[in-house]
């Protein structure tokens, strides 16, 4: 097995078949083999899982996916990559690559498809510019039962942390509402090549079974979110004005009443339950003739 985590190997696969970085693609390929072994450890995955990999660039996370997971499904864009892989990870027998993009791949149909009895799950090295919708769509295709990723330190925060921090985001909000997230360790930028300018972190997400709090309509609920924070720094009360044009802001005061909000509150101090109610009593205003 080629050792892709040798700086000198790397240099000589990328000779060998003229391989050039993409920067549009944002690749930053690891070059330190602790990271995709702790990785692998930390993630929970084991012989039981299938295991959806995003971007394998050359192959050290693909590696260790390969020796410790049943099957993995590895999703790569890049098509330049295909002779490099071949050298790299074409000896593991449970790993299928399919070169396409991610963003339009059908997830459930792939896991189903590809996993069968074995527990789905998905670990990814991200890149920094697709990050929220790459992890956006694992979540929302309810399909994995965890997801762990490496992604930009700031992001990694973001995802993990609480109600009136200043990293507390929508977001924040929609990772916490899919899963349970817990952010592992970081990874400093001297572990890629190229070095990108910002320290890296992994998180793992223990896909939920259930919602948090009990939700009426999932599309309202997000839109109400969304509302509460599309106005950074601004009440709860005016976000959600220019959010529901269909009420009134006496009317609005109303329902933030009856959760027992008042109209002076920001969105961004809202837990995951004030926000399910307060969508929960939009959706019953609704219902009103």
């Amino acid at each position: 097995m080629i050792d892709v985590c040798n700086i000198q190997k790397i240099k000589e696969l990328l000779g060998k078949y003229g391989f050039r970085f993409s920067k549009a693609k944002g690749q930053n390929f690891l070059t330190q083999r602790w990271v995709p072994e702790r990785i692998v450890s930390e993630s929970g995955i084991d012989s039981t899982c299938g295991v959806l990999e995003i971007g394998p660039g050359f192959g050290p996370l693909t590696q260790e996916l390969c020796k410790k997971a049943g099957k993995v499904v590895a999703l790569e864009l890049d098509t330049t990559l295909k002779p490099v892989l071949a050298e790299t990870v074409g000896e593991f027998d449970n790993l299928e690559i399919i070169f396409t993009d991610a963003m339009k791949a059908d997830l459930p149909t792939v896991v189903a498809e590809k996993f069968h009895g074995l527990r789905p799950a998905a670990c990814a090295n991200l890149p920094y510019y697709i990050t929220s919708p790459v992890l956006s769509k694992l979540l929302e295709s309810k399909c994995f039962s965890s997801v762990t990723v490496m992604v930009q330190k700031e992001v990694a925060q973001r995802i993990c942390s609480k109600a009136g921090s200043a990293d507390y985001s929508s977001f924040t909000v929609m990772c916490n509402y899919y899963a349970e997230p817990e952010l592992l360790f970081d990874v400093p930028a001297h572990c890629f090549i190229p070095q990108p300018k910002v320290t890296s972190a992994v998180v793992r997400l223990k896909v939920r079974t259930e919602a948090p709090a009990p939700i009426r309509d999932e599309t309202l609920f997000f839109r109400t979110v969304r509302a509460a924070f599309a106005l950074r720094r601004k009440t709860l009360l005016n976000c959600l004005s220019a959010g529901f044009g269909e009420f009134n802001k006496e009317q609005l005061t109303e329902i933030m009443e009856h959760c027992g909000l008042s109209p002076s509150v920001r969105g961004e101090t809202l837990t995951i339950e004030q926000f399910a109610l307060l969508a929960n009593t939009i959706w019953e205003r609704k219902q009103k003739p």
